[in-house]
């Protein structure tokens, strides 16, 4: 049916976003912040039709980076997985959107570009 309902039809993508954070298993990896990328996509509960070229009728991508970078920076975890799962949930919480997925990737191995973690969340219902 083409006029069907479709959720997670509409998504928005931040690509490679760049952090900092106090992350890894040894407590001298984390004793100062290490540069991170950070992409993710999220999936709005208001549709691009529905949203009239209204900035306010949707999820504003700039402050979901500001807030990624602002969360990321205040953590101190060990693992990858743990921060991409934690920053999913917290993006969740803080804007109405149903479904996020974070990729998280880390420059820690000599001979590889990078090693990367990538979660998705949907919001609860009910």
């Amino acid at each position: 049916m083409p006029n069907e309902s479709h959720p997670f039809s509409d998504e928005i993508h931040i690509e490679q976003l760049e952090v900092s954070a106090r992350i890894g298993v040894p407590e001298q990896e984390r004793a100062s912040p290490q540069r991170l990328s950070v992409s993710i996509s999220f999936w709005p509960y208001q549709q691009t039709r529905d949203v009239t070229d209204k900035i306010d009728q949707t999820v504003n991508y700039s402050a979901v980076a500001e807030e990624a970078k602002s969360f990321v920076r205040d953590q101190s975890v060990n693992l990858i997985e743990t921060l991409a799962d934690r920053l999913a949930t917290h993006l969740l919480k803080t804007f109405p959107i149903q479904k996020v997925a974070v990729e998280v990737r880390k420059f820690a191995l000599e001979d590889a570009k990078y090693v990367s973690a990538t979660v998705t969340r949907a919001a609860s219902v009910g």
